[in-house]
């Protein structure tokens, strides 16, 4: 398979705390692969450019991804969404949806300003893939409303179709199950498989062993920032490693 996304020797640290340490790894194209541990997070923020590494470097589709920027990284085609649902709270689910994909628009200020056939039909195609996004992630009938209004579950969907509207090559989602009911959890599952069959990388945090089972195609295992186990979510299972730091203590 081809590889989409390959981290190399990755350290973050936090005044006297080294959070990653060295971290390596490769996302291979059409993949659901898996994060977790301690450290997971942190390797999201810098990879998604929240924060800045110490060390290392990530190739992303041949080349070097910027770091510390996170509008460059969406821009490449790297979209995330957040363990504590960031939406724009005051907006319907339309309009947050269109806010993600503005980023792929090509009208400058002067456009929106002047309002120009072309700022037009490109607003109208905005709305246009709103919509269709919406419907995907099935929430299309609350188009209209306000974000905060909507159920939990609900609003994590519409975290990922704002996520999904800037058009990404790797969708990286932090505990997307957070909060979610079993029938939710299956819900979210078809739907994270629909998004790979579609063609979009995944990567995933997640703390539901089953969902992260019956999910992802490897994973790789933190502990303290740093790297213990990666393979097939069987394989890790049985890593002694990772028995001894999550199982075999009582875990952290």
């Amino acid at each position: 398979m081809i590889t989409l996304l390959e981290a190399r020797n990755i350290g973050k640290r936090f005044g006297g705390l080294q959070a990653l340490s060295d971290v390596s790894l490769t996302i291979r194209k059409g993949e659901v692969y898996g994060l977790n541990g301690a450290g997971k997070t942190t390797f999201f923020n810098v990879l998604t450019g929240a924060y800045t590494p110490d060390g290392g470097e990530f190739v992303f589709n041949g080349s070097l991804l910027p770091t510390g920027k996170p509008h460059k990284v969406v821009g490449r085609g790297i979209a995330r969404t957040f363990q504590n649902i960031r939406l724009f709270r005051d907006l319907t689910a339309l309009e947050n949806v269109m806010a993600g994909h503005h980023i792929r628009t090509k009208a400058g200020v002067w456009g929106v300003l002047l309002q120009s056939r072309f700022t037009r039909e490109e607003e109208r195609l905005t709305t246009e893939r709103a919509y269709e996004l919406l419907r995907y992630v099935g929430i299309e009938r609350f188009a209209d409303v306000v974000s905060k209004n909507l159920s939990y579950g609900d609003q994590r969907r519409l975290e990922i179709a704002r996520a999904l509207a800037t058009e990404p090559q790797l969708l990286a989602l932090d505990e997307p199950a957070a909060g979610m009911n079993a029938t939710e959890t299956g819900q979210l599952k078809q739907l994270i498989q629909q998004i790979r069959n579609d063609g979009i990388t995944v990567m995933l945090i997640e703390h539901d062993v089953k969902l992260v089972m019956g999910l992802c195609d490897r994973v790789t295992v933190l502990d303290y920032g740093k790297q213990i186990a990666e393979g097939t979510p069987a394989e890790v299972q049985k890593n002694e490693k990772v028995i001894e730091a999550y199982l075999g203590t009582g875990g952290h």
